[in-house]
């Protein structure tokens, strides 16, 4: 049985190695220990993980702006899942956010990220088809995207 809790800098090495391992898109300068730590501090428990046998095996990073919440990552181990793992870190972070007085949250999920993208909707997270979603760095970064991206 999973033990989950708030997420702190310690838990960076597993929860990166895990994003990595389940084909999350990243970038050298947020998601560095640097940039998680910065996020973290900024957004104190709304970001949490699951634990099995001293292990990270899910994480969801969550904050917000004041105005919306945004899920920024969010993975469970392939090996631990259809454990209802990824649903509970899910309803921890909804939680948090409405605990401080946020009333709506997005995400951003690759489109060939099928198996991601069925979860959200069976979360009640709904596509939006009227929106273009655009970014800009503001600092020169390097991808590192998953292996889907390349199919």
């Amino acid at each position: 049985m999973p033990i989950y809790r708030i997420m702190n800098i310690d838990d960076y090495e597993a929860a990166y190695a895990l994003w990595i391992k389940c084909g999350n898109g990243l970038n050298d300068k947020d998601d560095s220990r640097e940039g998680i730590e910065k996020y973290l501090k900024r957004n104190p428990g709304t970001s949490f993980v699951a634990i099995i046998d001293e292990k990270v095996v899910g994480v969801i990073l969550c904050g917000h702006d004041g105005r919306r919440g945004i899920i920024q990552h969010a993975c469970v181990s392939p090996d631990c899942r259809r454990m209802g793992i990824g649903t509970e870190l899910v309803n921890l972070a909804l939680t948090a956010l409405k605990e401080e007085g946020i009333n709506k949250v997005l995400l951003v999920a690759f489109k060939k990220n099928e198996k991601g993208n069925a979860f959200w909707e069976s979360q009640g997270f709904t596509l939006r088809d009227d929106l273009n979603y655009r970014n800009k760095a503001l600092a020169e970064m390097v991808r590192i995207d998953p292996d889907y991206l390349n199919d």
